[in-house]
């Protein structure tokens, strides 16, 4: 009788084993941590390590390098590591793996917005702050210099449309400027120079409210040099 119990609690454990493994519970990078993986091995024959800066986000940060690839070829210490559709705790977790590991000189962040639409589920402001604040103090930890960006303007998402994201997003953008003068961090401000009478990004500057096109990247271009040699100097 014990043999019988014992052999069938082995079958209902492979079974469900089997079940876990086929659903892809232990298989799932949810993270992507492996995204760049690669990249990261050879980061130190591509980019120079003097000055070394990190582009750190979603979409809007790795859709920069296809829209304007000679932005980050004609400056070779640029690494870009953005990751489309990501949220706050998934740039989290990847933050040793791609950017503390690269030692670079100085972060540029800019993330939040997905979080906002929901991608991975709800999230409040004061999660997703958390979760930028722990990427600031992380950085701060190993001696990388931080510069915190603004969320891009958006009047709505068009994957998810009825959010109303405007004003959680100008709050979020006060609660990290706020949080940058109190810890003596570089604030960089997108919002301000490309926002519309409504708090949305523009048809000019975007195809699809959210995402910048070669006009909206070429106003954050200047923004983004002016905060990453203002953060240079502060060392």
């Amino acid at each position: 009788m014990m043999n019988s119990n014992m052999n069938g609690i082995k079958i209902i454990l492979t079974l469900i084993l089997a079940g876990i493994l086929s659903s892809g519970a232990f298989a799932q990078d949810w993270p992507a941590l492996k995204f760049y993986q690669e990249a990261n091995q050879h980061a130190d024959q591509d980019h120079p390590k003097k000055n070394r800066i990190v582009f750190l986000g979603n979409s809007i940060t790795e859709g920069w390098s296809k829209t304007d690839p000679e932005f980050f070829s004609q400056h070779k210490n640029y690494i870009n590591r953005g990751i489309s559709g990501q949220t706050t705790p998934q740039i989290l977790l990847r933050f040793r793996q791609d950017v503390i590991n690269l030692k670079p000189s100085a972060v540029v962040i800019l993330a939040g917005t997905n979080d906002i639409a929901g991608n991975t589920g709800p999230a409040t402001l004061e999660e997703i702050f958390g979760n930028l604040v722990s990427m600031m103090e992380l950085a701060n930890a190993n001696g990388i210099k931080v510069i915190i960006s603004s969320i891009l303007p958006v009047y709505d998402y068009p994957w998810k449309k009825g959010l109303a994201p405007s004003g959680k997003i100008r709050e979020l953008n006060g609660r990290l400027k706020k949080y940058a003068m109190e810890h003596r961090l570089t604030y960089l401000d997108y919002h301000s120079a490309m926002k519309d009478d409504k708090n949305g990004l523009p048809e000019n500057l975007s195809g699809d409210g959210v995402h910048p096109n070669m006009v909206g990247y070429k106003i954050m271009e200047p923004l983004v040099q002016k905060a990453i040699q203002a953060s240079l100097k502060s060392q």
